[in-house]
């Protein structure tokens, strides 16, 4: 209002009515840009934009080998319930991974290389894929050859391997980049860990194994002011730092379909305005999601697979382009350096590492399954091994999670009906690795 009158006050005088249109139209204006704030999305005039935003959409496929019910007294050395495996597999295929992955194949013909994505898939969601969902594999790959996709690296089994080894963690990316540069012919250059949890320390050992860039959680407890519009590069390193804008991922992600929403529904042309808005701000914006977020978590009667399709030619169309996360990297100079001491993820309104280590039991879940380690690879026994490594999935400990048991979409296809199921569950399996390590 200040504003307004000073204009007035320097302008000849105006007729009554007119001051008030012009003060009605201006408060008007005002509360607009407040509503599309919101959660930080805003909407920058046009005469302050300076560059075009640079969509960057990454997602992330991932199923962990769950374990059956295992008593304490088997010596059963087959731990994981295949059937149910298959079937959830078989479930979000049929949801969510088929009907996805036909509607890229269809925006890639539609728009070439003007759309496109980055996909991040652990080697256990792979090994499922080849036994009981071939056909998805085969659309993955189809999607790899149109050039379209760009796969990042991580951790062959969605582990928190570095938390207490980094040397497994180096072990599980190399499995992990072999799997790829196998199936998809690529050798991934940008590495997302699992849940997105990293820090300084992460970092180093990631650059060490040639990555040239990471991607972790744009989350202000970390960023302080900064703007997450630009890279950055690791403190005392040259890793360039890509972020993920939390709030319009979790848009779509977690509240698509939500209908007391104050935005819903979220159609793709409000969405793309958002987007459209960042340019001034920033020079790219990354959107990073589970890939069950089309047709699993949002459900097709939600309108999520009518959001995706319309979401490229509604970007494209406000003068915005699509970049992979190495494109966002080889283009866009690293604003300045950012340190990261502590561990950051994308999961909690903490994003800590607490789903996973909250409490007591997942520490000490944690702690034993990593202190087997050296024994089982002294072992040389690859199925004792490959037993192993498909218990360091996050997936274990989050189940024992308290907190958020229960929650809608917090635990998809929880097999447990209690944390303390799972912790139960889970140690008496280690205890069946242990006697097969001392027989």
């Amino acid at each position: 209002m200040w504003l307004i009158a000073t204009l007035i006050g320097r302008l000849p005088k105006l007729p009554t009515k007119m001051v008030t249109v012009v003060t009605i139209c201006f408060h008007l204006i005002m509360k607009s840009r407040s509503a599309e704030q919101e959660h930080g999305r805003t909407s920058i005039g046009f005469d302050q934009r300076r560059f075009m935003a640079a969509i960057c959409l990454y997602f992330q496929v991932h199923q962990p080998f769950r374990l059956r019910r295992y008593g304490v007294f088997e010596s059963d050395t087959d731990y994981f319930d295949n059937l149910r495996n298959a079937s959830v597999m078989e479930l979000v295929a049929r949801r969510s991974y088929m009907p996805t992955n036909r509607l890229m194949l269809d925006l890639f013909k539609r728009y070439g290389k003007d759309f496109r994505i980055s996909l991040s898939i652990t080697v256990t969601a792979l090994e499922q894929l080849e036994r009981w969902a071939p056909q998805v594999l085969e659309s993955f790959q189809a999607m790899a050859d149109t050039g379209c996709v760009e796969f990042l690296g991580e951790t062959s089994h969605s582990s928190l391997a570095f938390l207490y080894s980094p040397e497994e963690f180096r072990q599980q990316i190399k499995l992990h980049r072999q799997a790829i540069k196998r199936l998809f012919g690529q050798t991934p250059k940008v590495f997302r860990n699992t849940n997105l949890i990293f820090s300084n320390a992460i970092g180093s050992v990631v650059r060490q194994l040639n990555f040239e860039a990471a991607i972790m959680e744009g989350w202000e407890g970390v960023l302080g002011s900064r703007n997450l519009g630009f890279p950055y590069r690791l403190q005392q390193s040259d890793l360039k730092l890509l972020l993920r804008h939390y709030r319009l991922s979790e848009d779509i992600a977690l509240r698509f379909g939500i209908k007391n929403w104050s935005q819903w529904p979220l159609t793709a042309e409000k969405y793309t305005h958002w987007l459209n808005g960042m340019n001034g701000q920033g020079a790219y914006c990354l959107l990073g999601m589970d890939y069950e977020t089309f047709g699993e978590r949002q459900p097709e009667e939600t309108g999520i697979f009518k959001f995706l399709a319309a979401l490229p030619g509604n970007v494209l169309a406000l003068g915005d382009v699509f970049r992979t996360p190495s494109q966002c990297v080889q283009e866009i100079a690293t604003l300045n350096e950012i340190s990261v001491p502590q561990f950051v993820s994308w999961t909690d309104d903490n994003r800590d590492i607490g789903p996973w280590l909250g409490n007591a039991m997942q520490a000490n879940a944690m702690q034993e399954l990593y202190r087997l380690e050296e024994a089982v690879k002294t072992r040389q026994d690859q199925e004792l091994l490959s037993d192993w490594r498909r218990l360091t999935s996050g997936d274990h400990f989050f189940y024992m999670n308290t907190r958020h048991f229960g929650e809608p979409g917090g635990n998809m296809f929880n097999p447990y009906e209690s944390p303390y199921d799972g912790y139960i569950n889970f140690m008496s399996v280690l205890d069946s690795i242990t006697a097969r390590i001392r027989n």
